[in-house]
């Protein structure tokens, strides 16, 4: 091995952020209040242009509270992709309702056409009400998971939403910073076009607290139950009375701290990604049997995760040979998550016609990513692929 280890996907950090890390220790405010909070949340919200967003501790949290707010129910049934990272759906579970998995279509986000099939076939839709045929449940909610930063086709999900009187939770967590160029959303960010979104900044993600989430909504008034709930439910601060069961699911000053200086870092770390994204491409595409996955043309992808098709006949070994001899080489790289509706707690779940989120999970290769990654490193990664 002739070079440094190459991660896969790691926070990109400066030491300016040690001014905010100060004083959050000399004024004491290092838990759940303070002005960095305050200021990261306003910051978030100007950011993709919504009135006002509420930070919390994860994005499972965030999920977590945006499905409790729209009102999901133990018994109901939310639909929900297979190719996601779980923290997707298990909030599903947390609130004792089912998830209905779909499978992907080439963007590797969930197929609009077998999601429409689904509920004109498999459903019936009485009195405002979807009714699954199979289990006479209702389904309430689509979770929509914009996967690796690409954005999904939101007008489409949209009308299916208004056709079919359901709620939209847009899982934004891997793709803060990505948009629409044209059509009816056009300059809209991803996670704040459905009923309410919600963004993670988990250490893997485009700008990072180490921890922590951020829920979004363009209803005030889902925002402001949500926050309630983040703070234990507490309806008089000064006498602690609480009006219903809540979560202690809020951010920590420090988190924001980090937040707040990441944020005015993103679009740099964006052009960061769009580069390497470019030499990526412009490399694989002399190699024969890769080929790396487009973002969709009519969106600006924050290009969050870059994924690569091993066709094995073409290239001469399969995506668990190239995977192992990259990670063995100490460059880190990973395949697409297990699907969901074949992980253990999720087996007797309904899911519908998952076909090509199989192959999906069997040829694709994640690459290194990270906003600091060199073209020196990329030329490295793009070495061992020859």
């Amino acid at each position: 091995m002739d070079h440094n280890p190459i991660p896969l996907s790691v926070p990109n950090l400066s030491l300016d952020i040690m001014e905010n890390i100060k004083e959050t220790i000399e004024t004491g405010w290092v838990s759940t209040g303070g002005r960095f909070i305050t200021e990261f949340e306003e910051k978030t919200a100007k950011y993709v242009g919504v009135k006002r967003a509420v930070s919390c501790q994860s994005g499972t949290a965030g999920l977590h509270l945006a499905l409790k707010v729209l009102g999901i129910e133990p018994e109901d049934e939310v639909i929900v992709p297979t190719v996601t990272f779980i923290a997707a759906v298990n909030p599903v579970k947390y609130m004792g309702a089912e998830p209905i998995f779909m499978d992907c279509d080439d963007t590797l986000d969930m197929d609009m056409n077998k999601l429409e099939e689904f509920l004109e076939n498999e459903c019936d839709y009485i009195d405002g009400k979807v009714i699954n045929k199979k289990s006479k449940r209702q389904i309430k909610a689509i979770v929509i998971v914009h996967v690796f930063g690409n954005p999904a086709d939101m007008e489409k999900l949209m009308r299916i939403k208004e056709k079919y009187n359901l709620k939209v939770i847009e899982d934004s967590t891997e793709a803060l910073g990505s948009y629409y160029l044209e059509g009816k959303y056009k300059g809209k960010y991803c996670g704040t076009i459905g009923d309410i979104g919600v963004y993670s900044f988990n250490a893997n993600k485009i700008i990072t607290t180490g921890g922590g989430g951020m829920v979004v909504s363009n209803n005030q008034e889902l925002l402001d139950k949500a926050a309630y709930l983040a703070v234990q439910a507490k309806t008089d601060p000064l006498y602690f009375v609480h009006d219903e069961i809540g979560y202690n699911y809020r951010m920590t000053n420090i988190q924001a701290a980090f937040g707040t200086d990441q944020i005015d870092r993103l679009e740099s770390f964006i052009e960061t990604k769009i580069r390497n994204y470019n030499l990526y491409k412009k490399a694989i595409e002399n190699i024969e049997g890769l080929m790396l996955l487009p973002f969709r043309e009519d969106t600006r992808s924050n290009h969050w995760f870059y994924s690569v098709i091993v066709d094995k006949d073409k290239y001469g070994i399969d995506r668990d040979e190239l995977l192992r001899k990259l990670n063995n080489d100490n460059i880190q790289t990973r395949p697409l998550w297990s699907l969901i509706h074949k992980q253990k707690p999720y087996l007797n779940n309904q899911s519908y016609k998952i076909e090509k989120a199989e192959f999906y999970e069997k040829n694709l290769i994640n690459l290194p990513c990270s906003s600091n990654l060199s073209k020196e490193e990329v030329g490295v990664v793009v070495e061992k692929l020859k």
